[in-house]
């Protein structure tokens, strides 16, 4: 798994302000992009992230930015929030200035707009393009009155707009996994960047792009997304020619949840590698980080008792989550389940 300490940020110039960026890996470019309140310092700080990135290290050089004076690239001048033009005009100055000739491109959420937007504008340089969380127009993500609101409830108190998006976004999370998120994006982005930035993000309208694409394209959405609707991922495959649409079980949002490996081996899938598949895995169900988190537990000897009270959940709640692997993993007692988890990782490492 690759350490906090593998990444350095570089920063380099361009027309639109300073753009930080970071390359981790080995192997053919792949540009990455589309989180919310992206961070590329305090999102690599997350064991999760760093994991489901260094899956795709593992194939590729895992390019990421932050946009000009946000995240790690600011504080910078004042910018106006930039529209989808502007943006696929920025991300491809920046690959210019990158030397990045042919790569492949992976775009999540509101960055798949803009992956798109690159693909459709130089085919010729991007040989693969994997949409993920993908939609189409930003207006379809829900009723105009929600998301009025929701932009006005973060302009008014970012404290309490940063744990409504908490709940969106981290849905499976617990209480502390919730404010941490909360605290991140507030840490990401100030109130009045966070609102612009979701205001954009309902403006966007990809449709022309997406028709426009002739880059081999695989969708990836997760069935029950609390962001982003399925059926928006569905309505993206649509209006791409000849793309491959990937439905995956969960509703997290971020890729890096969940069953982060299953996304990550879609990934790969879509931008041309042969994933191999451990024996022990096949027709087993995903273990979820709650069950992943209790299991680690169980395997330094808590009880269900003691579990609880770290996690700040009740013993039967623990128990469900332990008799839920065990059925996953196909053992009958909590050490073996805790013991096939260990297995598993091992063979993953």
């Amino acid at each position: 798994m690759l350490r906090a300490e593998d990444q350095l940020v570089r920063r380099v110039a361009t027309s639109s302000g300073d753009i930080a960026y970071a390359a981790v890996g080995s192997g053919p470019p792949l540009l990455v992009g589309g989180w919310w309140c992206s961070h590329l310092t305090l999102n690599w700080a997350d064991p999760l992230f760093r994991a489901y990135l260094g899956r795709l290290a593992e194939h590729f050089t895992v390019v990421r930015y932050d946009q000009p004076g946000r995240g790690a690239s600011g504080p910078g001048r004042a910018l106006t929030p930039l529209d989808l033009e502007s943006e696929v005009e920025m991300i491809s100055e920046l690959v210019d200035l990158l030397q990045m000739e042919r790569f492949a491109l992976l775009g999540a959420s509101s960055g798949a707009a803009v992956a798109a937007g690159l693909a459709a504008g130089i085919p010729r340089r991007v040989h693969r393009l994997v949409l993920y969380g993908a939609y189409a127009r930003g207006t379809d993500i829900a009723p105009e009155a929600a998301r009025r609101a929701m932009v006005d409830a973060i302009a008014a108190h970012w404290g309490l707009g940063s744990r409504l998006l908490a709940d969106v976004f981290v849905p499976g999370a617990s209480n502390i996994e919730r404010e941490r998120f909360a605290r991140f994006q507030r840490q990401s982005a100030t109130a009045e960047q966070a609102a612009r930035s979701l205001t954009a993000s309902y403006a966007l309208d990809a449709t022309e792009y997406l028709a426009a694409l002739k880059v081999p394209t695989t969708v990836i959405h997760r069935r029950n997304d609390r962001a982003i609707p399925f059926t928006l991922g569905l309505d993206v495959a649509r209006r791409v020619r000849n793309s491959v649409m990937v439905e995956l079980p969960g509703d997290d949002h971020f890729p890096w949840r969940g069953d982060a490996a299953a996304v990550a081996d879609a990934t790969l899938a879509g931008l041309g590698h042969r994933v191999r598949v451990h024996p022990a895995d096949l027709g087993r169900k995903a273990i979820t980080d709650r069950e992943r988190e209790i299991l680690e537990l169980v395997a330094e000897g808590l009880t269900d008792i003691q579990i609880g009270e770290r996690l700040m959940l009740s013993p039967h709640t623990v128990h469900r989550h332990v008799a839920n692997a065990r059925a996953k993993l196909g053992v009958r007692s909590r050490a073996a389940a805790a013991a096939a988890l260990k297995d598993r990782r091992a063979d993953h490492s």
